[in-house]
Parts: C-alpha cells; structure tokens; sequence
C-alpha cells in the first residue's frame, strides 16, 4: 500500500510570505507519523492536534507510516497554521476526502475536537496567494473580517474541518467572506485640541509636526499639559489612504493585534510604552521575530512620555528606524526588516525634580544631578528629534477663562492642505511628508530667499550646528512654508524653524 497527496499552504517569516507545499505520503510499514521540512517545535505538535482531531471526528486515522513533508525544506515553518493544511492531505491520501483541491490553500490551527482556531498574519498570507494566482484559502472564522480586505481572492472562513470537507465535495458551499472597508473611514477620537487651554506656543509647534510629520520633543514642569498635548495629536493627522491602511495592519495582522470585530486599522496608531520597556520590546525580536512597539506605530504616533527615564540601549535603539524608517532584526534564521514610518514624540521634565526654570516654584536639584538627568538623552538621538519646545505652566487665568480654543478639525483643515502641498511634490517617489526628505530632495525644494539665506547662515556658525541639524531646520522651514502656501522659504519661516532647534543649545549646552 502506498497512497501519496499534496495541498497547498502559505507561511510567513516576518514580513515576507511564500507559497508551501504540504505533501503526505503513506506507505507499509511500522506506525509512525513524521512532519519534515524545517519544522520548529510547535509545527512537530501538530502531528498530536491532527491525530486527535481525525480521530475525534470519527474518521480514520491511518495505522501506516505518514511522512509529511512541508516544503520548501530550507525555509524554517514556524506556528500552528500548518495544522489544516497536514490534515486535509493526510485525508486526501487515504480518500476520505472527496473532490479537487488543486485551486484551494489552507491556514489554521486544529484543536482537538476539530475546530479551526485563529493563527496570525491572515492578511499578508492572503495577498501573496493572491499574487501566486491561488483561487481560494480557507481561514479560521476568527480571522474572516482580516481576510476580507484583499479582494481578487476567496476567503472562505471555516469554524471546522467537516465545514471544509462539505464544501470541496460541493455538499455544502462557503461564502467567501465579505467586508466593506468603506465603512471604517472616518476616523473617530474622545479627545480634542480644544480640551488643552492655553498653551498656544506648543500647539502651534504640534500643528507644524504633525504637517510635516517631523518628530518632536516637549520639555515642561509636571502638569503643564505635555501629555495631553500629545494623546491629541492623532485628531489633526491626515485621514490614513487606502494603502497605509493596509501596510499598518499587515503589521497588527502578524502581531496578532487587530482588534475584534475589525476588518482593518483605520485610523492612525498611538502607541504609549512605558518608560521600563525593553529595546527588544520596542524594536521587535524573539526567537521568531515579531514587530514591536516601533513598527506597532507604523503611519503614527510613537509616545515616549519620561523620556529619561527609558533604558539608554531602548532609545538609542530608535536610532535606525528614526533615521531609516524600517527595524532590522537579524536572528539565525534569517532577517527581516518592519517598516516604522513613525512620528516620535517625547515628553521630559526640565531636571529631575520637575521645577528647573519654574516661575513660581523652586527648584532643589543640585547641578550634577540636572546634568545626569539630561546626560541620559545622547547628542545622536537628540539631533534626530526636529522639533524642541518648552512647555510652560498654564497660567490660572487661562485655565478658568471662557475662551474658545481652536478645535483638531481646524488644525487638521490646514494639516491637510499642507499635506495635499507635499503629496503633489513628492508624487511618484516613496516620500510622503517634508520630514522624509532625501538631502537632493531637501536641496531642490527648499529654496530660500537672501534674507533668510543669511539668517540661517549666521545661525549655523553661531550655534554649531550639525550637518544633520541644518537639514532639519531647512524641512521645518519648508513645513511652515507650505502652512503658509508659500512657495518660497522666507526669512519669517527660517526665524520660527530655528526658535525649534534651540532648547538643545539651553539645556544640553555643556553635553
């Protein structure tokens, strides 16, 4: 006796997908069921699901020996997703499976009685079956919303292995799962600009971030509102298109993190880690490399609020993927790489007590302590933050008056036009916002006027500045330029991007 079978799969390592061939082949022989093909520890269980699930779904389970072989065999296969696709070819081998599998993958975990749970990274899997010509993937239930948004491809989402049976023999068809992601357009936040009072300084300089999509550090007292600050800046980001969309939950789809009953992430992240995470937790990593708080961020806002206080290897971390716009992660296994088109924004205290510079309140830190508080921040990372702002004490008055302050949609209004500015500029390029300017790109369209070519000229012999510095200062200009619809840099728009790069020279000045 020898009876041999093949169905197709997909596996993911990292980011990057491909087709597997799940092959079974049975033959005489003492029982035995071997799982070959790179397999990792959970994959090898699955010999244990699959026995248990034919069996306790009253079909048979062959008493021969059963190599399964998961190829290609040079590719590490990680997860329980290979548990469906090793039962239906040990079914298809001994014929219990009735019909043509030719056109069909499988992804999904078995349990023991047979139900198909959720396993991560549905989406990314769909879109290169997709790519492979495959017609159609059966996915767990669980998954069906995630599987929905790749259209050119049938997901079938299945609760058990009897309703995958019924359908391939044609006794009981699947409805390939629909969403309409039209839907989940209109982001939706409890929060506003207008909660914030006062603090007009920091708005301003939040509104010229959030149009440029330049990173930003706010230093202030306890309780001067930096925090809140920040929680509101996703309301007067631009609305996400249709393939940021997509490559942020890509991203939640192989975490594991899309929340339930959500076909896709619809509105920009913010992702606020606390000050004790680790660099592994916040680049991404393990054994098998799964994206961290950074890429998490992916099209948002990472939140680093204590910004001294995260473990030094943590923010210098932050060093590529500020720089880059991607984590790399390199294990013995292979690479990957996670993009992290991410905003930083930090919040710190002035010195350890809170109270440097205070108006009102006195400060008791000693000058070694105030200068190993802020030694904790690198001249590297510093440089790569582009905007510095202090963020001063609210005065009384302000917070009991009754003025109107200016709502997120009409910040956002001007944020949009000052995008849609960009987007016309950078179109055809991978560039989509002034702060991610390649140094030809900052040269071509960052013209400045005499005067403010001056300006800028006399600022960087007095101040130092780096190389990396001027190039900042320049994005920034052409940020406020462009808030301004302005097609020139002038002198008013080099003067207020400098007053952004100076609180590094006041606090950092003996570093």
């Amino acid at each position: 006796m020898k009876m041999f079978s093949k169905v197709k799969s997909l596996g993911i390592f990292g980011l990057s997908t491909f087709e597997v061939t799940v092959e079974c082949d049975i033959s005489n022989g003492l029982p035995r069921f071997d799982v070959v093909g790179l397999p990792d520890a959970v994959v090898k269980e699955s010999r244990e699901r699959v026995r248990a699930s034919i069996k306790n779904c009253h079909l048979d389970f062959p008493v021969s020996r059963i190599t399964v072989n998961i190829a290609p065999a040079d590719i590490k296969k990680e997860g329980a997703l290979y548990d469906l696709p090793v039962l239906i070819s040990i079914l298809k081998a001994t014929s219990q499976l009735k019909g043509n599998t030719d056109s069909y993958a499988f992804i999904g975990e078995l349990s023991l009685d047979g139900e198909i749970r959720k396993v991560n990274g549905v989406l990314p899997m769909l879109i290169e079956a997709k790519n492979k010509g495959i017609e159609s993937v059966f996915i767990p239930y669980e998954n069906a919303l995630e599987g929905s948004v790749v259209e050119g491809i049938n997901a079938l989402p299945v609760k058990n292995i009897f309703e995958v049976m019924q359908h391939i023999s044609g006794e009981n068809e699947i409805s390939p799962a629909k969403s309409n992601v039209t839907d989940e357009n209109e982001a939706f936040y409890d929060v506003d600009f207008s909660d914030v009072r006062g603090q007009s300084e920091a708005k301003r300089a939040l509104e010229i971030a959030a149009a440029g999509g330049h990173n930003c550090l706010m230093i202030g007292p306890p309780g001067s509102g930096k925090s809140m600050l920040a929680k509101r800046i996703p309301t007067i980001l631009p609305d996400m298109t249709f393939e940021e969309k997509l490559e942020t939950t890509k991203v939640y789809s192989i975490a594991g993190v899309i929340p339930t009953g959500q076909a896709i992430i619809s509105r920009r992240p913010f992702r606020s880690p606390h000050h004790t995470i680790s660099a592994q937790a916040l680049t991404g990593g393990g054994a098998s490399p799964k994206p961290g708080e950074i890429s998490l961020a992916h099209n948002g806002v990472i939140f680093m609020d204590e910004f001294p206080e995260f473990d030094r290897r943590a923010k210098e971390s932050m060093r590529q993927p500020l720089e880059d716009g991607t984590v790399s992660i390199a294990r013995t296994a292979g690479s990957v790489s996670y993009p992290s088109n991410i905003m930083l924004i930090a919040a710190m205290n002035p010195c350890p007590c809170g109270y440097y510079g205070h108006p009102t309140k006195e400060c008791h830190c000693t000058e070694a302590a105030k200068r190993r508080y802020l030694d904790k921040i690198s001249g590297p990372i510093l440089d790569r933050i582009d905007i510095h702002i202090e963020v001063a004490p609210v005065e009384y008055d302000q917070l009991s008056g009754k003025g109107n302050e200016e709502k997120s949609a009409d910040i956002k209004a001007r944020v949009n036009k000052a995008r849609a500015i960009q987007q016309k500029r950078f179109q055809g390029t991978n560039v989509s916002c002034n702060a991610k300017m390649t140094p030809e790109m900052t040269k071509s369209y960052c013209v400045l006027s005499k005067e403010a070519n001056e300006l800028l000229k006399a600022s960087f012999e007095k101040l130092g500045l780096s190389a990396r510095a001027y190039d900042k200062i320049l994005r920034i200009a052409r940020t406020i330029a462009d808030l301004d619809d302005a097609h020139n840099i002038e002198l008013s728009h080099v003067a207020e991007a400098l007053q952004y790069r100076s609180l590094d020279r006041k606090y950092w000045i003996n570093q």
